[in-house]
């Protein structure tokens, strides 16, 4: 099985990163969209069994597939070859393009919307409403899919583009962005199944939200939204948002709440960091630590993220955690949540400690999915002249660790369940 780090050979410089780097290499295997879809997806006799559940899909005259967010591209290929012939046409938008018979893709952008998302979205709501109730629609909804399905509902594209500006850098936890971008969307909050009704929807979903809740993965196109314009407003009040761009509350848009719209819908869990989790407990196991998962669904300021996490670690002990932490933007560097938890977590690990948080869709904000902090990456980076503290306050963590060759490096992946930290203790 070939190595997803691509310069894992490079920084694996002792028993400590050679161990940790193996730890995280089976858990990014084991969330792949192919492993999910063999384990999870089969038709026999034109009965779709998905996971603990199955379709009679005979009964239906058109099946289509709407794919959105990352990675939604290689699934909906997979599911596409599954469906053997099925597929009257599909529609998918990723952040990067794949030849699928019968579905068009389209590569857009993250994490701001475009007017190439707003296009497709548009063709989307366009087609899909049109459907009757004799349409299957299997939806495919992915981490990432809120920035890359988006049609504002009474806003210009610029001013939805300042608001998530603003959301990105001030340290909004996802749910509560979401829960914005909801009363902003035509096609969030369940606004996508209001569209696409009466046609049945199974919807597989890919969760990369802490906790997992299916509403707020991509801003839950299919699935009934317990927020209100209120709670969208408070959240704007908060983060002051409001002051900031001077925006008229009377923008936002209330999200669908009859029952019929959600009536013939099947929403499905396929995928979260739980499964990464898992998986890296048990190599952490076999390598001989001592193994313990703290939490799937951490969230705080990336900042504080390591510290947090190896003041939790004994020795001969692997700790393991998902989540996905927030950046509160002070400088004007380069660098994404991952990394800038690492280069913090400096001041915290010692001769035995390595700390690593990486995104598991190979993106953290950058070419680089995060970084690894050790004794070796002090003793570096020191003989380089870097002043930790210049780079944390710039909020360039990219820069610093291209200088020290600690990145690392996957490519961008077909996989997005937030993001992944472990701490490693060995003398």
């Amino acid at each position: 099985m070939s190595n997803i780090i691509k310069n894992y050979k490079s920084l694996a410089k002792d028993k400590k990163r050679r161990d940790i780097l193996s730890i995280i290499e089976a858990g990014l295997h084991s969330i792949q969209p192919i492993e999910v879809l063999e384990k999870n997806v089969s038709l026999k006799d034109n009965i779709l069994f998905i996971k603990n559940k199955k379709y009679d899909i005979s009964q239906y005259k058109r099946i289509f597939i709407l794919g959105i967010g990352k990675g939604s591209a290689d699934i909906a290929d997979i599911l596409n070859e599954r469906l053997n012939g099925l597929v009257t046409s599909g529609d998918v938008i990723d952040l990067t393009l794949k030849k699928i018979k019968n579905i068009k893709v389209t590569k857009g952008e993250h994490p701001l919307p475009t007017q190439t998302n707003l296009n497709f979205t548009k063709g989307v709501i366009e087609k899909y409403s049109k459907l009757k109730n004799t349409d299957l629609v299997i939806t495919i909804i992915c981490g990432g899919g809120s920035a890359l399905f988006e049609y504002p509902s009474k806003i210009s594209k610029d001013l939805l583009i300042d608001i998530s500006k603003i959301m990105l850098t001030s340290g909004v936890p996802i749910e509560e962005m979401n829960t914005i971008r909801k009363h902003l969307s035509k096609v969030k909050g369940g606004q996508l199944a209001e569209l696409i009704y009466p046609a049945k929807i199974i919807s597989l979903i890919f969760s990369d939200i802490p906790g997992n809740d299916l509403s707020f993965i991509a801003s839950g196109p299919t699935v009934k939204d317990k927020t209100n314009i209120a709670d969208a407003i408070s959240i704007i009040n908060k983060f002051d948002i409001q002051s900031k761009l001077n925006i008229n509350l009377s923008i936002f848009t209330e999200t669908p709440k009859d029952n019929k719209y959600f009536e013939n819908i099947s929403n499905t869990l396929m995928l979260s960091n739980v499964t990464a989790l898992n998986t890296m407990f048990k190599k952490a196991i076999k390598l001989g630590y001592k193994s313990t998962i703290l939490s799937d669904r951490i969230q705080m300021e990336a900042r504080e993220l390591g510290e947090y996490l190896i003041k939790k670690t004994y020795q001969d002990t692997v700790l393991l955690g998902g989540g996905e932490s927030v950046v509160t933007v002070h400088g004007n560097g380069k660098g994404g949540r991952n990394q800038e938890a690492s280069l913090a977590s400096y001041k915290y690990v010692d001769k035995d400690t390595v700390f690593i948080s990486i995104g598991t869709d190979g993106w953290d904000n950058s070419d680089f999915a995060g970084g690894i902090m050790d004794d070796i990456t002090i003793k570096d980076a020191n003989k380089l002249g870097l002043v930790f503290d210049d780079y944390i306050n710039n909020d360039d963590s990219y820069n610093f660790f291209k200088k020290t060759g600690d990145a690392i490096i996957t490519g961008k992946l077909p996989s997005n369940v937030s993001d992944l930290m472990i701490v490693l203790k060995r003398k």
